[in-house]
């Protein structure tokens, strides 16, 4: 008890309210005004009476077949407790970019990761031009192994994208005759080096596809993520 300082508030729990195990911390909160909330089921309790704040439980039987283990009690108690915790969340305004600081590993850590911590950059990025002739932009995607290839304007910005789906789509045509223009799937799905792990691997679930350029402001391509960055990371 010489661990809780004025600045603290006690959050106690008891079904009856009568706990013998509370008396001492009651009468420590009340000595010290410390702020004191009671979550149980006993209205008229000591407990209750003595606390600034009650939260009261509904008298549900137990589950237990002899009316005597916790386990109703115990599951509503956990759950206002869970109540509580988002709204205290909600209350401080407590992020996501927050929460990865207490959960830096597993895979809670790598989905609140950014697209910018795993994504491939440079010359990593499979790139051709607009006009390019399609077996240039094969032999580019089969050297970076993304199964895909970015089509980019004059201007830098990202046209399109070539995919192994699309080269299986166009085999009955003359490859040698066509540029990427022809078979490129325009308007690929795209994120932002600032978006989530989480967001980008939902988006690539979505859509069934195994890969996402990663484009700037301006549509410019930075970057390429694949699902086995995912899968390395742990986030898939």
């Amino acid at each position: 008890m010489g661990m809780i300082a004025q600045k603290d508030a006690v959050v106690a729990l008891s079904w009856s309210g009568e706990s013998s195990e509370l008396t001492a911390l009651v009468a420590y909160t009340r000595r010290f005004a410390i702020p004191l909330i009671a979550i149980t089921a006993g209205r008229q309790s000591s407990l209750a009476l003595a606390a600034d704040v009650v939260l009261s439980l509904p008298k549900a039987e137990e589950a237990c077949p002899l009316g005597l283990a916790p386990t109703t009690s115990t599951t509503m108690q956990l759950a206002i407790g869970d109540a509580l915790a988002i709204a205290l969340l909600e209350v401080r305004g407590f992020s996501a970019v927050d929460f990865k600081v207490y959960h830096p590993g597993g895979k809670l850590g790598a989905l609140l990761s950014h697209v910018a911590d795993i994504m491939h950059v440079g010359e990593e990025i499979p790139l051709v031009r607009s006009g390019t002739p399609l077996p240039e932009a094969i032999m580019e995607l089969s050297k970076r192994r993304f199964g895909c290839v970015g089509v980019v304007s004059d201007d830098g910005r990202l046209a399109g994208i070539v995919t192994d789906g699309d080269l299986a789509r166009n085999l009955a045509r003359d490859m040698s005759a066509l540029t990427v223009d022809s078979v490129m799937t325009a308007g690929p799905k795209t994120v932002k080096q600032s978006m989530m792990v989480s967001g980008a691997l939902a988006l690539i679930h979505k859509h069934n596809i195994s890969a996402l350029m990663v484009v700037d402001d301006d549509g410019r391509p930075v970057g390429i993520v694949h699902f086995h960055d995912f899968l390395r990371i742990g986030a898939a």
